[in-house]
């Protein structure tokens, strides 16, 4: 594992299926990046919505993006407990701009008690005609879901909470 020296700040990017802009999250720092593995932590950052809101995050969040999986996992830190919140996604790129990737609707939000909820199905659904997503890419999001869901029921990283807190704690050590 090859942690950054010290805190670096990059935008994350989401995007729809058909290039338009979703959400942006400013500013977030980036921890952590090998080949296959970018750790980044948001607290209270600016983020904007595609349509121009803006708002800001309101707990601390460590965010796993993966190079080879179709989904990144925002770890949210609330008090004692940790809320997963995961978006079926195409890997990640960087740019100049930023990491960036497609959001593919689907989401599975995991509780501390370990229930998950899956949520957005009929955006997804909604998306499958309206924006054209191909067989190939239901078929990869199908996929990917039934690989989050065996990570999340044996608690692979990052669905502990010492992995998570691990990287928490990294960061506000190097935060001080």
């Amino acid at each position: 594992m090859k942690e950054i020296e010290a805190l670096q700040h990059i935008d994350i990017i989401s995007y729809k299926h058909d290039g338009e802009l979703h959400r942006v999250w400013r500013n977030v720092d980036k921890i952590y990046e090998d080949k296959e593995l970018l750790i980044l932590i948001n607290n209270e950052v600016d983020v904007i919505d595609g349509d121009g809101r803006k708002w800001k995050t309101r707990e601390p969040a460590v965010c796993y993006f993966f190079k080879k999986y179709w989904f990144n996992v925002i770890c949210m830190i609330r008090q004692e407990s940790i809320y997963y919140y995961c978006n079926l996604s195409s890997p990640y790129v960087v740019d100049m701009e930023g990491i960036k990737y497609i959001d593919y609707d689907l989401d599975i939000k995991v509780f501390p008690d370990g229930i998950t909820k899956e949520l957005d199905r009929d955006e997804y659904d909604f998306n499958i005609k309206y924006l054209h997503y191909s067989d190939n890419i239901k078929h990869i999001i199908d996929k990917n879901m039934k690989i989050l869901l065996e990570k999340i029921e044996k608690k692979e990283d990052p669905f502990n909470k010492n992995a998570v807190m691990h990287w928490y704690n990294e960061f506000l050590k190097k935060n001080s």
